[in-house]
């Protein structure tokens, strides 16, 4: 029982954020300071959105640059505010404008640019009623303290993060195993069956990125300690690539279902595996060692199918990959020897990233800008209310600005509804005039409730943390009363100011940026064919670009689920993409069973490798080519040889056929192409006639 609260995923986070948070005011209070414990618990917010919460090799080195950041931005900000004459709308636009450029060092180092604002925000609260020292130690010494605390935390469970991320893993693979197999007669038209297996397909994928990134980020093939969480992470990368291999053979299916009772076999085959995939994922998670397992019978019984119906390549396919899955889940150990490849991704340089921030094609420049305006937009609404100090409406702005239009949009309701909510119960609570020690207890119990939400709900946690900054202005300055409906105003304005900069001010319409998404899944396509088909491939290229391929998909994919939420779009033309993305789909379901095939030396001759070559890159020069000109399609690919030319007739191997079944779908997205590219909408300066790459 007790393992499983303290290392459920949620619990743990929760008390991790909760302890970090309340020890400072515990102590405060201990001390007879509990002002300066309340402004002390500020600090783990900044730390929190700029990631120095995150396991890292280089942890200590982040704790110093995001310190030395939040007490930069602190002094520049009572600087400029006491001794010049700089109005707050410029200080705003040129600090987020200087920050910008940590987004071009890498993803997690841009999460300190919204990370310093806030603590200048903050700041701005605290000037003018306190030296200009205590601010900058408050955010030095609440560093040191978030650092050090999380250190020990990630000391105690030093596997943890990786472990959770694992059991997420082997719990949607079960997901998807159970979906894709369960029903076969169901999946007979792929426009309704697809869909709901490629959102569970792409949270897998997203998922193996994350636990490739936290390798990377810890350097974990270096250590000891992980190598059964390495042989965990191989094995699912063997289970996902065995489960989602293309079956995309109604008629087959239909035949087999009619004269066996293969359905109800591959469902039985498929739920047992699901219902092992759990358990791993459980123990995993809970740090159990695995039972015994076996699946010998219902392997029989889908060998039996298999066998009584030579001629429907349906059942020697499940035979096959099911068989090979049971033998992964039999004996916990990956298929074969692999080197995990760290993540490609490198941090630029400082002055190499400042080059590059220093071009109007920038997206970290226009990120910064965005923010930089919305945050000058809110300071000039403060000083039209007559605030001096409008750290509330910057802070809304802050807090909701997310990357893309849907997220932002989410974070705005959630934000808005659960702050209504909050500052009515907080207004309710305020009325009782609850005693000190109750009301610290009760926060205490509100955020650790809150945490264990936030990750699921963000309107319910905001609820909650509504309540406890009102609790927390009423213990700093005895009158949170009158600060509740200045506050609900002032939260709808960031809301709507927020709202209005991610739709006019520079965005990235996922929409606009389809096309590029699909040039680069074509090309990550093309260099697997190239390496399957090669005379040698290797086991470790070989499994690296199977996966290069299924993340090009995949954002290929959240780009369309992105687009069809924005405003404005043109449905027919999402439509006609949601096709296109269907049939790429199947595609990355080939290149994964074709992966197995190549590893396993069941491959052509090199004539008729060379041949099979040749013509699925006419087919995707064909597909590319039509991605690049807006123009009709017959003018730019006149020249261009049919790729079905000169290719084998009559009964073919299992390679072929996978082959076979690629250039069929690459025919079918040329002809979508052609339809879709010309109705589809143009968002300003992210289409051009040619495609140009960055």
């Amino acid at each position: 029982m007790w393992r499983r609260l303290i290392y459920h995923p949620e619990v743990n986070y929760a008390l991790r954020q909760t302890l970090v948070l309340c020890l400072p005011v515990g102590i405060g209070l201990l001390l007879g300071n509990l002002q300066l414990g309340l402004l002390f618990s500020l600090v783990p917010a900044c730390c929190n959105i700029a990631g120095l919460d995150t396991p890292h090799k280089r942890f200590f080195k982040r704790l110093i640059v995001g310190g030395t950041l939040f007490a930069t931005s602190s002094l520049i900000m009572q600087l400029l505010l006491l001794y010049t004459a700089v109005p707050l709308p410029i200080i705003l636009m040129v600090m987020a404008l200087l920050l910008g450029v940590t987004a071009e060092i890498s993803a997690l180092h841009a999460r300190l640019l919204p990370a310093s604002l806030i603590a200048a925000i903050f700041t701005l609260s605290m000037a003018g009623n306190m030296p200009i020292w205590k601010p900058m130690v408050l955010y030095v010494s609440g560093t040191i303290w978030y650092g050090v605390f999380n250190w020990f935390w990630f000391w105690m469970w030093r596997e943890q993060p990786l472990r959770e991320t694992l059991s997420l893993l082997y719990r949607q693979l079960a997901e998807y195993c159970e979906a894709k197999y369960g029903m076969l007669t169901q999946h007979a038209d792929p426009e309704t069956a697809l869909p709901p297996l490629l959102a569970r397909q792409q949270k897998a994928v997203d998922l193996i990125t994350i636990c490739y990134q936290q390798l990377h980020m810890l350097s974990a093939n270096q250590q000891n300690g992980y190598k059964h969480l390495l042989r965990s992470f191989q094995i699912a990368l063997d289970l996902q690539e065995h489960i989602s291999v293309s079956l995309h053979q109604p008629a087959e299916v239909q035949k087999l279902v009619a004269k066996s009772h293969a359905e109800a076999v591959i469902r039985w085959n498929a739920q047992t595996i699901a219902a092992r995939l759990r358990v791993l994922a459980d123990d995993i998670l809970y740090h159990r060692y695995p039972q015994r397992f076996t699946m010998e019978k219902q392997i029989e019984a889908l060998e039996k199918i298999a066998r009584q119906n030579p001629d429907n390549p349906v059942g020697q396919f499940c035979h096959y990959h099911f068989s090979r899955i049971a033998r992964v889940l039999r004996i916990q150990r990956p298929l074969y020897a692999r080197d995990l490849m760290e993540d490609r991704q490198r941090r630029l340089p400082l002055w190499a990233a400042l080059k590059s921030y220093l071009s109007l094609k920038s997206a970290a420049l226009r990120n910064a800008a965005r923010l930089g305006v919305m945050l000058t937009i809110a300071s000039l609404f403060g000083a039209f209310l007559h605030l001096p100090k409008p750290y509330w409406i910057l802070m809304t702005v802050m807090f909701v600005t997310q990357n893309g239009y849907g997220a932002t949009r989410v974070r705005i309701l959630h934000r808005s509804a659960g702050t209504i909510a909050g500052l009515a119960i907080a207004g309710i609570a305020l009325h009782f005039h609850f005693p000190q020690s109750i009301a610290l207890a009760a926060m205490l119990v509100i955020t650790l409730v809150s945490y264990l939400f936030i990750r699921q709900s963000y309107g319910w946690a905001t609820i909650g943390f509504t309540v406890t900054a009102v609790y927390t202005l009423q213990l700093l300055t005895l009158s949170a009363e009158q600060f509740i409906v200045p506050r609900l105003i002032d939260t709808l304005l960031g809301c709507l100011i927020a709202f209005g900069g991610m739709v006019w001010l520079w965005p990235q319409w996922q929409s606009g940026l389809l096309r590029q998404n699909a040039h680069d899944a074509l090309e990550k396509d093309q260099d697997a064919i190239r390496l399957i088909l090669s005379n040698d491939p290797e086991p470790t290229p070989l499994a690296w670009q199977r996966m290069k391929v299924n993340q090009a998909h995949n954002a290929l994919f959240n780009s369309l689920n992105q687009a069809m939420q924005e405003p404005g779009f043109n449905s027919h033309y999402l439509a006609d993409m949601k096709l296109w993305v269907t049939h790429s789909q199947f595609i990355v379901e080939h290149i994964n069973a074709m992966t197995t095939l190549a590893r396993e030396h069941n491959m052509l001759t090199p004539d008729l490798a060379q041949r099979y070559l040749q013509s699925c890159e006419i087919a995707l020069q064909r597909c590319q080519q039509r991605l690049q000109y807006d123009g009709p399609g017959e003018t730019q690919d006149a020249n261009i040889l049919d790729p079905l030319e000169g290719l084998p007739s009559g009964p073919l191997s299992t390679m072929e056929q996978h082959l076979q079944r690629i250039l069929g779908h690459l025919s079918t997205m040329h002809t979508i192409s052609s339809v879709a590219w010309r109705q589809r909408p143009h968002h300003g300066i992210w289409l051009n006639r040619l495609r140009r790459s960055d």
